[in-house]
């Protein structure tokens, strides 16, 4: 946990309580103006910039215009406590030279996976760029995630950004516009609000890929937390974490979440798609959307009892727990980041949408708008 001390400070945009971490293992204070000056940076001749969303329950939102990500989400208890739950750093450079490339980032153009590094609108073949093995993950080098984002507007609560997409870059077809606008609500809800359009037909599919441990940031694994996901089935997987095109009910596997358990229960179980995944990276399909505003999944954190809830207008959720994450990156409160020490709730289309056809679309024609609503929304029960 962090600890906090507060004071008045006149803020670039309002007068507000200003927010001192002190942290573990330091005598230092961190102020958080001092954290946005640590981003203040150009890359490929872009300002890269830094700001906190807060409401008025204390509750701030770090937000980078460098792949428009969430890099801090601090929670104030009853008593005055901060507690950090996204994994991530206190300053760029960390970002640009991290192992992992996605912490709290926006994905885009297509979130996921793509098969073999290719899709076909009508009859002709679009060819990506591959960054995991012969597929494609996360748009690879075209992705929004390693962008600098234009800031569009920012207020005390709210900041939206907008990243413009070339033709073709990476392969993906059409001028594609698209902006995020995140929203603090004094509800404790962080809600993003996707925007894209292209002059093109294209795909899209866009998620934010934010780790989360509830216990705090570099707070041991996230096994003992546990786990609700609003799917009656998931998508089946081969060894290279492709969709093979069939959905599976969760009923009697370790992919069912209906009902709170741990993430830690099932995990190691002798189950192919476990084994398949290397742990939860599945895309869940959600009951009862139906493009509306839906709940998706939530979380509690068994030593902070913070609860994290999801809420979305997209058809799927991947539930990821970090598997991957191999301890390399030294994080905000500098414990490395291992394996497991963190999951993701990644609302959006199934991977590989653009060649299963039996899937949600991802196709976006040429001037039409794709709209999409996530929520994060946090309490302390």
């Amino acid at each position: 946990m962090h600890f906090i001390r507060l004071c008045n400070i006149n803020f670039k945009y309002n007068y507000t309580p200003f927010l001192f971490i002190i942290l573990p293992g330091s005598s230092t204070f961190m102020d958080l103006e001092s954290i946005s000056q640590a981003f203040k940076t150009t890359i490929n001749q872009k300002v890269v910039e830094h700001y906190f969303i807060q409401n008025i329950k204390g509750t701030k939102v770090g937000i980078c215009n460098y792949g428009a990500r969430i890099t801090h989400f601090i929670i104030l208890d009853s008593e005055y406590q901060a507690i950090d739950i996204v994994l991530g750093f206190n300053d760029i450079e960390s970002y640009v030279n991290a192992n992992e490339h996605y912490h709290g980032a926006t994905v885009g153009p297509f979130a996921n996976r793509i098969a073999y590094s290719k899709f076909k609108l009508g009859e002709k073949e679009f060819e990506l760029n591959s960054n995991d093995g012969l597929n494609t993950l996360h748009s690879s080098t075209a992705g929004f995630h390693n962008k600098v984002w234009k800031v569009i507007n920012i207020s005390t609560n709210e900041i939206c950004l907008q990243i413009a997409h070339k033709n073709l870059s990476g392969g993906f077809p059409g001028n594609i516009v698209c902006s995020i606008t995140f929203t603090l609500t004094d509800d404790d809800e962080l809600v993003m609000k996707y925007h894209a359009k292209s002059n093109q037909n294209t795909v899209i599919n866009l998620t934010n890929h934010a780790y989360f441990n509830l216990n705090g940031e570099g707070n041991s694994d996230v096994l003992a937390h546990v786990v609700k996901i609003n799917a009656n089935s998931f998508v089946e997987i081969n060894q290279k974490s492709i969709p093979t095109g069939k959905l599976k009910k969760v009923d009697l596997t370790p992919f069912d979440f209906r009902a709170f358990k741990s993430i830690g229960n099932d995990i190691e179980v002798d189950d192919e798609q476990l084994k398949n995944g290397n742990g939860y990276d599945h895309s869940f399909e959600l009951n009862e959307t139906n493009n509306q505003l839906n709940f998706a999944a939530a979380a509690i954190g068994d030593k902070s009892k913070i609860k994290l809830e999801v809420y979305t207008t997209e058809p799927a959720m991947q539930f990821y727990t970090g598997n991957f994450l191999n301890g390399k990156d030294k994080g905000k409160s500098s414990n490395f980041y291992g394996r497991r020490t963190a999951f993701c709730f990644e609302t959006q289309h199934h991977p590989d949408s653009p060649n299963q056809p039996q899937f949600p679309s991802t196709f976006l024609a040429k001037g039409q708008e794709f709209i999409s609503t996530s929520i994060y929304k946090v309490s302390i029960i």
